[in-house]
């Protein structure tokens, strides 16, 4: 590689050239991708005009020398369809130059004027530093340029850059996990965009990998009526923690907009860290005529969390919780290893203890280490099967308060430009 960091605005005019040396055209830009962090952005590549006038997309993996007078590219092909700016893209001179920031150091306001990218170790290119141009009296006086990393200026959040529609096409591909780690980097005007415009399912569903206190600040955004359809969208247990958090006039309130059913009012009767408040009480029950077949259909729910999917419940009617008297469970690696026609009923597990709903946290850890288990039955003193207790469950509870803010800060998260650039065809 001619250089390991190049300026953008240097880069613009600079002859494109194929592996051969016959020229392809000239750099017009360079594109990044929104990354939710703190972390720098991520170049996914160039943006080449050629000579018909035609722009187009090359991604930086097929970029293999960089020098003060042209650009070199790898051998293979690279798509001739004309650039469409997506809207998880940013192009660096088309507008994050000339963009406001602050300096942490001294909180003195600039504007960007030039972007520096460098290959990391993984062959990736980031955007590593910003040429920045301080603001002397107002607009009148042209202050000092400074190089700067980009983790020393603030106010550039690029999915700040972002309207709400190309923010949620970006969430679209994520995990609920991610997007609520990037919500909580939004400004509240933002986050409260994204928030009205999902649907109640998609809501429910990123709201359960939220820290505590960002579910109450939005939970009072939402409003009560809205609040009550994305709670009762959510996990039974997740609802009821997150219900049990609130004062209980606020509570009371939800709960009474909610539609009737027991299952979020009787998890609130058990103490959050027992058995009985950890569970949720819509594992997979079946009756003792089910088949292996039936049971195997019953876990393939896409929608099934993974640790739920590990056994089915095998139960006398009724088959919903509380339920009729409990047999046992039937392991789904058994499952596996039987004919499809055979009942299940035939390969329950009757001997596995079982949890009872006031299994305090550390029993039930003790309880999956000894078995080597990630879920597990809680029953009553009447064989009534109430509901399951995954290991996720038991995580959330053994974990510090915090630890969905510390995952983010940690940067941890899935970048969501590694879709982009398998659709770029830079796999």
């Amino acid at each position: 590689m001619g250089s390991d960091r190049v300026f953008v605005a240097r880069l613009v005019g600079l002859s494109v050239l194929g592996p051969d040396g016959e020229r392809i055209g000239r750099v017009r830009d360079a594109v990044v991708t929104v990354r939710m962090g703190a972390g720098p952005p991520r170049v996914l590549g160039l943006v080449v005009e050629l000579a018909t006038r035609r722009r187009i997309f090359v991604p930086m993996l097929r970029v293999t020398n960089i020098d003060p007078g042209a650009v070199t590219l790898a051998t293979g092909s690279v798509s001739l369809r004309g650039f469409t700016q997506r809207p998880n893209e940013t192009l660096v001179v088309g507008q994050l130059l000339d963009a406001p920031v602050t300096i942490v150091d001294g909180e003195v306001a600039a504007l960007v004027v030039d972007a520096a990218i460098e290959p990391t170790r993984t062959r990736d290119w980031v955007v590593s530093r910003l040429a920045v141009r301080t603001r002397r009296h107002g607009f009148t006086r042209r202050g000092q340029v400074q190089e700067l990393p980009w983790s020393a200026v603030t106010g550039l959040s690029l999915t700040d850059r972002q309207g709400t529609a190309g923010l949620l096409s970006v969430f679209e591909s994520m995990r609920p996990a991610d997007v609520a780690a990037a919500l909580s980097e939004l400004p509240d005007k933002r986050q409260h965009e994204v928030v009205d415009a999902l649907d109640d399912e998609r809501l429910a569903d990123v709201f359960e990998e939220m820290s505590d206190a960002d579910q109450r600040s939005l939970l009072t955004h939402l409003g009560t009526e809205r609040a009550a359809d994305v709670l009762e969208a959510m996990s039974p247990d997740d609802a009821a923690d997150l219900l049990g958090d609130l004062p209980k006039a606020e509570s009371d309130a939800l709960l009474a907009l909610m539609e009737p059913g027991g299952s979020v009012r009787r998890l609130l009767s058990y103490s959050s860290n027992t058995a009985g408040g950890l569970m949720t009480p819509e594992p997979v029950i079946l009756r003792p005529d089910a088949t292996v077949a039936e049971a195997l259909a019953r876990i393939r729910n896409p929608d099934l969390p993974a640790a739920l999917a590990s056994m089915v419940f095998v139960c006398r009617p009724p088959s919903e919780t509380p339920t009729g008297r409990y047999l046992g469970c039937a392991h789904t690696q058994r499952l596996l290893r039987e004919a499809p026609f055979e009942l299940v009923a035939g390969i329950v597990d009757s001997d596995l203890a079982r949890l009872a709903p006031g299994a305090t946290l550390g029993e039930i850890a003790r309880y999956f280490a000894a078995y080597n288990l990630v879920a597990g039955p809680v029953v009553d003193d009447e064989d009534h099967l109430l509901g399951a207790v995954t290991v996720d469950d038991v995580l959330d509870h053994l974990l510090p308060s915090d630890w969905r803010d510390r995952l983010a800060d940690d940067d941890a998260t899935t970048d969501p430009s590694e879709a982009r650039m398998m659709e770029r065809g830079d796999a």
